[in-house]
Order: C-alpha cells, then structure tokens, then sequence
C-alpha cells in the first residue's frame, strides 16, 4: 500500500434513471455521452483519454491533485498521463443546448468537483486525502470496495469471420468482392454503412505467420486439458509478462493460435490482465513480438464486444504508432485492428480524435496491398460521422483520394471514402474545388479500363456530389457529363443506372428552373409588364403592370 500514495478506488458514478422520469423528459435529457462520467454534468472543457474516453478537464485535474484513479463502471480504469482537448464533442454539446433551447454549460468550480470526488470515497480513505498522508487507508475497506463492483461480463457476439490469408482486389481477382463493395448512396439515409467486408486481410482463420513460431496445443498440456478459462488467461499472462523475450513469443504465438478459431476464447480472454499484459508487448523493439502481439489483438477485436472494451483500454495510439514506424507486416495487422475498431459505433469519434486519419491516409499509399486494403475500409467507416469527415477535409485528403482515384491506385476503395466526403458541406466544397466532377466523369468514359465496383463508385460520387449544389450543373456541363450519364443509364449495371437516371433528372430539373425565371430588370426598362401567366418554381402567378 505504500509507494506513490496513489490507490485505485472504485468509484459509483453518476447514472441517469430512465424509469423514473417520462418520455417527454428523457428527450430533453442530454445524451449520456455529453456528460462527465465524474461529476455527472455537461462537460464544459471535454477532454479525451488514451483510450478514448471523454472527461471534463476539471474533474481530471481533480483525480490528479487527490492522487489516485477512479474504476469505471465497465471495469475499467482510465489512463489520465495524457488528455487531448475533443473539440468535436464540445463543438456537438453546444449545438445541443441551442436545439434544446438549454443553456451552455457553466465552468464548473473545483471545490463542488472534489465534494462529488470525496462523496463517493469511502470515509477513512476521504480522511487521508484531506488530512495528509500520516493516516493509512484500512486494507479491509479497499478489499470491501473491490468486492463491491461487479465484474465485466462480456456478451457473445455473432460477427463471423472468414479466412483472408491473401488479400483480394477488389477489381481483378474477385468480381463477388467488386460488388460487395459497390457504395448505395441514397437520399433517404446518405451515412448508412454499406455491406462490406468486416474481416481484416491480416486475418487468417488457419495458418499462421511466417514470422511466428509454431506451437501446437498439445506442446502446453495444462491449457488443453483445463476447461476453465481462467487458468488459461493465467497462464497466458505469466508467458506474457516474462522477461523472457522467447516466453513472451511463445504465449503470443499461443494467444493468437487459441484466438484464431475459437471465438468464445476471444470473450473469455479480453480481460483487464491479459489486454494489460499485450499492450506493453505492442511497444516492443523486438519485430517478431510487436507483430504478434498486434496479430493477436486483431483477433480479439474480431468479437462485437470486445471492441469498445479494446479501445478504452488505450491500444489506439499503439497502433497509430505502429502503423507509422513498424515493419511492414506490422504496419499490415495494425491496420487490420484499426479497421476491426472502427467498425463499432461507438469507437469512431475516439480513433479520430486520437490521431489515425492521417497515418491511415499515409498507409493508403502502402507497399502492402493488405495495408491498403484495411486502411481504406478503416477511412471508409470512419468517415461516417461528421466529425471525422471534417478532419479528413482539413488534413487534405480530397487531393490524395482524388489523385489516387487518377492512377488507379485502389479506386474503388478510396471512392467509398469520397462519397462520404461528399455528403458533408466542407468536403463537398473540397472535392468541387478540387475538379471532382470531370476526374469522375472522365473515369466514366474509360469505362473499359476500369472494373465494375468503380464505375458504380464513381455515379455514386457524382449523385452524392449533385445533392444541394449550384455549382455541381456547371461543372458537369463543362465536363459533358450527360452523355456519359445517358450511356451509363443505358448500359450500366441496375445500381449505377439508378444513380445515372437520379444526376440527369437532377439536372434537367433546375433547367426548368433557370428557364422559369423572370428577367425582371429587362421587364421593368421595358416601361410595364402585361397580363402574363408567369411560372416560378413551382407557383403560377398572374403579373400585372398596376400592381407596381
């Protein structure tokens, strides 16, 4: 108990009671996700956590001065050595207070935090705290609080996944897998995520990795014959904690081989110990054990469950700096597991609030068709929710998707990317600017040269890019984009002539319009308007020069 003084104590957190308030109160209840897991209030200055949290800044700096750390009610416990300012949740708390007609939320003041932080501490521990160091904490209270919180159950997730053991191009080698990925952008629900792969290539349901060594069940009789699952995390937690560098290649080598298949053994062993134990394995100087270690922590984001519980963990910034400086094998299952991360809901925000998007643009560019493969699907997801569509703006990535859709580098990957892109104002602006519409067109024309999935990428980009603009009908006339449009109309596959059929009407609509409209200053010079019938829009009116 002694050390630094700092304790970890379990800490009960404010919950919103959805039983006893009404419905019409729920609705103006903010999300929980806008409030403070501390202090249980709107965060005034969100900041976020290694592992992806979001805390308000005060509370954090409270933890901090008081010198221990809270669990959370997942059973985790947050890593407060570094915070990030999320402007985009601060950013998406006030659009809610002026929607909901509520006020912004207020600094909040230290000593009303520390209160909530002590309120919650058990009474000899407040004591401590508050009185020096001279009074020690009772052992059998901290065992009592421990007791108190449940552990974390983990329920079984039905994601199936297949082998992958070679990357397939989209465009080449697998006319099914061309399809699958062909993007449906629809008016009614534009950020819907498409049916795509939801398997990594690294992954491999048999086999194993050219760099690993082989080791086979009956090799560790114990983990065979033991049936709880306990005794197997045990022993795979000692392997990997051994200064040993064989021992901790050696229980990789086995975490990934029981990974690989059994998918209740991803559940049972992404627990609090083994994740700790991986995670200082990812930072190892040694390749053969970084790489494992990343490969077994893509097999145990396989499973629906254990993906949030992966990223409150803090392995997202691990991986980005794999992906940035690890060997090429590496880089590959790193960007498999951000790939297999992103496709949770709830880790989007927190992958790019942490910094992948640009090392994930970088990678597109990759050597590797694995890694440029599972870093397009990882861009791709991501760039469902807003604020990660406007990062990507910012950091430029509508020139590097567009020149790499111009060589043919992975284009019907990156145009997945785009059509998201498209959807947002900021990168509808970017990708019009940047000459968006006549790449694409052209890329239509060489319609022999390129594969299916690209064609009916490209109508989608253009239908996502004719949504709610003035300028798209310019820039397509001067692209001729009608013939092009007509002949995919004609000859395209059912997807891109919906599309094609969607842009044209698009574009012979505000034709009318423009021929509807009334040249009102060369009527006034005229010295009077007759009794016309004029069409605006959609409203008939009759003019008379008298009503002047």
């Amino acid at each position: 108990m002694g050390g630094n003084g700092k304790h970890r104590w379990i800490f009960s957190f404010y919950q919103r009671s959805n039983s006893s308030s009404s419905p019409k109160q729920s609705k103006n209840l903010p999300p929980h996700e806008f409030l403070c897991p501390i202090s249980g209030s709107l965060m005034f200055d969100p900041v976020v956590i290694p592992s992806g949290q979001s805390f308000d800044r005060i509370s954090i700096q409270v933890c901090r001065d008081l010198g221990f750390t809270p669990t959370l009610q997942d059973g985790s416990t947050p890593d407060f050595s570094t915070i990030i300012p999320n402007l985009a949740i601060k950013t998406t708390i006030l659009a809610w207070c002026r929607d909901h007609h509520a006020q912004d939320p207020a600094p909040p003041d230290y000593s009303s935090v520390e209160k909530i932080v002590l309120s919650k501490i058990p009474e000899q521990t407040s004591s401590r705290l508050t009185s020096g160091p001279d009074i020690r904490v009772s052992e059998r209270e901290l065992l009592k609080a421990v007791a108190e919180n449940p552990p974390v159950l983990f329920s079984h997730a039905v994601t199936e996944i297949g082998p992958s053991v070679n990357s397939r191009l989209l465009c080449s080698t697998s006319t099914s897998s061309s399809s699958d990925e062909s993007v449906i952008v629809t008016a009614s629900s534009p950020y819907t995520p498409l049916p795509l792969s939801t398997r990594p290539a690294c992954f491999s349901a048999s086999g194993s990795s050219s760099s690993s060594t082989e080791i086979t069940l009956s090799e560790t009789p114990n983990l065979k014959s033991q049936s709880s699952s306990s005794l197997e995390e045990q022993e795979l937690v000692l392997k990997l904690k051994s200064s040993d560098i064989f021992e901790q290649e050696t229980g990789l080598v086995l975490l990934r081989k029981i990974t690989r298949t059994k998918e209740e053994a991803r559940v049972s062993l992404c627990s609090t110990r083994l994740l700790s134990a991986l995670r200082s394995l990812i930072t190892s100087r040694y390749s053969v054990v970084q790489t494992n270690a990343i490969a077994s922590l893509v097999n145990l984001s396989l499973e629906k469950s254990n993906k949030v519980v992966i990223v409150r963990s803090g392995f997202v910034p691990l991986l980005i700096d794999a992906l940035k400086a690890g060997s090429s094998e590496a880089q590959e299952h790193a960007a498999g597991a951000l790939f297999s991360l992103a496709l949770e809901d709830d880790n989007k925000m927190a992958i790019g609030v942490l910094g992948a998007l640009q090392p994930l643009l970088h990678a597109l560019r990759s050597e590797s068709e694995r890694t440029q493969h599972d870093s397009a699907l990882a861009l791709y997801h991501l760039s469902l929710i807003q604020s990660n569509r406007v990062k990507l703006v910012k950091l430029g990535a509508v020139l590097t998707l567009l020149s790499m859709v111009k060589s043919g580098d992975s284009a019907s990957r990156v145009l997945l990317v785009l059509c998201n892109l498209a959807a947002c104002p900021e990168g509808k602006s970017a990708m019009l600017d940047a000459n968006a519409v006549a790449i694409l067109v052209g890329m239509l024309r060489e319609s022999e040269l390129v594969c299916k999935a690209t064609r009916e990428n490209c109508v989608a980009a253009l239908f996502a890019l004719s949504h709610g603009s003035m300028r798209f009908k310019g820039l397509a006339k001067e692209a001729r984009a009608v013939e092009v449009l007509r002949e995919v109309e004609e000859r395209g596959s059912e997807r891109a002539k919906d599309k094609a059929k969607r842009i044209l009407q698009i574009m012979k609509d505000r034709k009318e319009d423009e021929d509807d409209e009334i040249d009102w200053e060369a009527a006034l010079e005229s010295g009077g308007l007759s009794r016309t019938r004029y069409r605006v829009g959609k409203d008939d009116f009759a003019a008379n020069s008298s009503d002047f």
